[in-house]
């Protein structure tokens, strides 16, 4: 079974997001998703001031097998992309959670964060799924 931290919330198209002390918001794709997508060797994130909707095309993961968009799991203005993936995408695979994470954004309303799933409600989700 994947990995599916209990301080996260998730999206149906299987991101992640991380509410930070600062009021931003830390977003990347989950374990599930790394381990559908296989070994990855491509990624691409979003420039900063980006204004994203809820549901938009923000990054792309692309791997041996596939490429993939990500979207923005919430609406907000893209804080930065983590630039350090274009030469080490295959963190995201090592570390979904943590040194993986694609961007941060400033959420356009900081309550639909608590709107995304739980990990409990994810994990029954993805097994729905299965």
């Amino acid at each position: 079974m994947s990995e599916t931290p209990d301080d996260l919330r998730y999206s149906k198209s299987h991101e992640w997001v991380r509410a930070n002390a600062d009021g931003t918001a830390t977003v990347g794709i989950t374990d599930h998703a790394q381990e559908q997508l296989g070994d990855l060797v491509y990624v691409e994130v979003p420039e900063a001031d980006r204004e994203l909707a809820a549901g938009d095309a923000c990054a792309v993961v692309e791997s041996v097998k596939a490429a993939s968009d990500v979207y923005a799991p919430i609406a907000g203005s893209v804080v930065a992309g983590n630039e350090a993936l274009a030469d080490s995408p295959e963190v995201v695979n090592s570390d979904p959670y943590g040194a993986g994470w694609l961007l941060k954004l400033r959420p356009a309303d900081a309550a639909a964060v608590n709107a995304l799933m739980n990990a409990s409600e994810y994990q029954a989700f993805v097994e729905s799924e299965e």
